[in-house]
This record gives C-alpha cells, structure tokens and sequence, in this order.
C-alpha cells in the first residue's frame, strides 16, 4: 500500500541548531499512525514542516506518491493536509458553523449562504457520528473541552481533507470525553482517511493506531506496527532511541 503522506531525509535547523536529522515518516488512508517522542524530539517542528509553516532544509515530501512542494498553510490545504493544533484555534464568541466555516464563508451574493453552510456542517458531524453537540448553533464558550475538540476536528475534514494530524488531542480531557475523541479519532481513519496522532499518552496510543513512529531527539528512531510492539519498547524508543533490536544503532549521537 502506497502511503498517502510521506517525508523522506527532512532536515531543519534553526541557525546553529540541528532540530531533525534525515527523518523518514509515512501515513497510510485508513490508519492512524501514531507520533511520539519526548518534550523536543521534533513533533511540532515535523508537523509544521509538513503543514507549511517551516521551510524544509533537505528531503522530501510526497502525496500520494507523488513529491510535493509545499510552501505554506494553503499549499497543504489544497493538497488535503489539514492540522488540528493544541490551542484548535476557535473562537469563543462564534458558534460552531461559523467556527466551522471562519475564513472559507459560503456566499450567496453579498449575503452569507447560511442555510447550505448549516446543511454541510450538520451533514459533516452527523457523517462523523458526533452526538454530543445539542445545536450547532451554540457558541463555541459553551461547548465542554471534548466537544471543543471534536468541533476543531469536524472543521478539518469538512474541506475533503485527506489527510488530518492531530496535536495532542486528549490532553487536558476528561477520562469519558477523552474516550469520546478517541472514537472520533478511530472513525477518521475507518472512513479511508490517513490519521496522525501526536500524543504522550501511551494507552491512547495503543487503543486507536495501526502504526507508531518514535523520534527522538529529531531522528526517527523506528516506524512499527501496533500489534507488533509493547508499552516498555516504545518507552525506551521514547527515552533512550533503542528498544532491543529496534531503534538507532549503537554509536549514533543525534
């Protein structure tokens, strides 16, 4: 199967520092990869790489097999990447279709189209089985931070994004509505789309993805399969870059 994003040797630093070596990532539809490492392994600089946000110094990026260039936030866009961040960037005073629709209004005429923007918003939540939202007219301060977040999710794969990576989706949530998002999570993928999940929290990790990349300290240390690694391997990918037979060789300083 053809990973539908994939970054092959990327390089960044920011002057003198070094902040990813060679790494080598891929997504599959239909998966949710999981990406982990600690405090200042890279996660946020890879994803905004990929995102657009930081210039590449060397390597790769491809979609759908094909290599890309992309540039900035609207390259991946159009591409099908959309990134949900930690901070999900919504508005408070806004409800959620106008959330959902902020800076890509429908028009009819002068006049917002507000019924097909109601009509796609609905049909979006109600496509990702979300039952927790009463009206998506309420504004966004009133929503719980699950539904916050499911809210921010549904507005990435309302533009036929093909590809979604989520920052840390559960941090901060409930036990109930961490188990809510981690079902959405899951829907994603099983509706064909290529998942990334950035997340510290190994039994999330373990309960939704197919895959798991670690990096550490900007290198990739291993991309396996779920089924195919325990909780203590993927600690000492985490910590240390090896687990065993898996991981960096011996002698490689990052």
């Amino acid at each position: 199967m053809t990973p539908l994003l994939e970054v092959r040797g990327i390089d960044k630093s920011f002057g003198p520092v070094k902040v990813l070596h060679d790494v080598e990532l891929s997504a599959y539809p239909g998966e949710v990869t999981a990406l982990v490492g600690d405090n200042g392994a890279g996660k946020s600089t890879l994803v905004k790489c990929v995102g657009g946000i930081y210039p590449i110094d060397g390597g790769q990026i491809l979609f759908d097999g094909k290599e890309v260039h992309v540039h900035s936030p609207r390259d991946a866009g159009e591409l099908g990447i959309e990134i949900v961040y930690q901070d999900l960037a919504l508005c408070d005073n806004l409800d959620i279709v106008q959330n959902m629709f902020l800076g890509r209004e429908r028009k009819n005429g002068i006049l917002l189209d507000e019924d097909s923007m109601e009509e796609l918003a609905e049909k979006t939540l109600s496509g990702l089985s979300v039952r927790t939202v009463k009206s998506i007219r309420q504004q966004v301060s009133s929503l719980s931070g699950g539904q916050r977040q499911t809210v921010a999710i549904a507005k990435a794969v309302l533009w036929n994004s093909k590809v979604v990576i989520l920052d840390e989706p559960t941090a901060a949530l409930g036990v109930a509505q961490t188990a809510q998002v981690l079902e959405l999570v899951r829907r994603l993928a099983d509706t064909g789309l290529a998942v990334v999940l950035i997340s510290h929290n190994m039994n999330d990790v373990f309960a939704v993805s197919d895959r798991i990349a670690a990096l550490y300290l900007g290198r990739m240390a291993a991309q396996v399969k779920t089924a195919d690694v325990t909780h203590a391997q993927v600690v000492e990918l985490i910590t240390s870059g090896r687990s065993g037979e898996l991981g960096l060789k011996n002698g490689v300083t990052p």
